[in-house]
C-alpha cells in the first residue's frame, strides 16, 4: 500500500484525512498548529514535526490549504525532499496559475495532479465530495476515491480551473440570493415565503448553500477564490460580488464566520 502524507488538517483537510484511517495506508501528517494532528495520531497516524519529514517516505503527498501563499510556503519544504517516484496531489483551491508554477519547481520523476474538490465540510466528513482531477491521475485515482468521486478534467491545471469555474457559480450564485432577499423586503415580501419559494426555484441548490449552517466556508476563502476567478477573466458581475465579500471580511463580527453570515451582512448593510 503506499505511504501517504497527509499536509494541511483545516476544516476541509481534517474531514478528507480521516477517509484515510483505516484504509491500510500508512499515513504521515502535518499540521501548522501540531494540536490539530492529535486525534489522527491516537487512530495510528504519524506526526511529523516539518512539511519535509512529512514527504520524505512518502509515495503521494496530498496537501489541502488555505491559498496560494500557505502552498507556496509549505513548497519550499516539501520540493528538495520529494522522493523521485513520488505523486504530489494539490488539493487546494489556488488556480491553474499556481499549478503550473508548482510543476515548473518540481524535480525528474515526480508527478504532480491538481485535484481540487467540490463541496464543504459535511461531504468531507462523508467522503461524499467531488474530486477534479487535472493531469496524470492514474496512479492515485484509488487513494483519491477515498475522498468522493473522481471526475478526470484533462491535462495539468485543468481541475484547477473547473473548480475557479465552479466556486464562481456558486459565490456570484450565493451573493444574488442575498440581493433577491433584500428586494423581497424592499417589496414587503414576508422573508420565509421569498426563501421557501427561490428554493423551490431554479437557483433552489444555492439558496441552501446561502443559508447553510452545517457547513463552514470562511468569508475569507470566498474573498480568495473571487479574486482568483477576476483576475483570469475580466467578470463585471464578479467584480461587484468580490467587492461584496471584501466588506462583509472586513466586519469583524464575519471574518472568521460561514457564508451565510455574510450573506447576512450583504442583506443587513444594505
Amino acid at each position: 500500500m503506499e505511504k501517504i502524507a497527509f499536509l494541511g488538517l483545516g476544516h476541509m483537510g481534517a474531514g478528507m484525512a480521516r477517509q484515510l484511517l483505516g484504509t491500510g495506508h500508512p499515513l504521515t501528517v502535518w499540521n501548522r498548529t501540531p494540536a490539530k494532528a492529535e486525534p489522527f495520531v491516537a487512530e495510528g497516524a504519524t506526526l511529523a514535526a516539518s512539511p519535509a519529514e512529512a514527504v520524505r517516505d512518502a509515495d503521494v503527498v496530498i496537501t489541502m490549504l488555505a491559498d496560494p501563499a500557505a502552498l507556496d510556503a509549505v513548497a519550499d519544504a516539501v520540493v528538495p525532499a520529494l522522493r523521485p517516484g513520488a505523486y504530489w496531489v494539490e488539493m487546494s483551491t489556488v488556480g491553474p496559475d499556481v499549478v503550473k508554477e508548482l510543476a515548473a519547481r518540481l524535480g525528474e520523476g515526480v508527478t504532480l495532479v491538481d485535484a481540487p474538490v467540490m463541496g464543504s465540510t459535511d461531504k468531507a466528513a462523508e467522503g461524499r465530495l467531488g474530486i477534479l482531477a487535472g493531469g496524470d491521475v492514474a496512479g492515485v485515482e484509488r487513494v483519491l476515491a477515498h475522498f468522493g468521486t473522481v471526475t478526470r478534467t484533462g491535462p495539468l491545471g485543468s481541475g484547477a480551473a473547473l473548480k475557479l469555474v465552479v466556486n464562481t457559480a456558486v459565490i456570484g450564485g450565493v451573493a444574488l440570493v442575498a440581493e433577491a432577499m433584500v428586494l423581497a423586503d424592499a417589496l414587503g415580501i414576508d422573508e420565509d415565503t421569498a426563501r421557501t419559494t427561490l428554493a423551490n426555484g431554479p437557483l433552489g441548490g444555492v439558496v441552501g448553500r446561502a443559508f447553510a449552517e452545517d457547513v463552514h466556508f470562511d468569508t475569507s476563502l470566498a474573498v480568495k477564490d473571487a479574486d482568483l476567478a477576476t483576475k483570469a477573466a475580466r467578470l463585471p458581475v464578479m467584480e461587484a460580488v468580490l467587492d461584496h465579500f471584501r466588506r462583509a471580511a472586513a466586519d469583524p463580527d464575519v471574518t472568521h464566520a460561514d457564508i451565510a453570515k455574510a450573506v447576512a451582512h450583504i442583506r443587513h448593510s444594505r
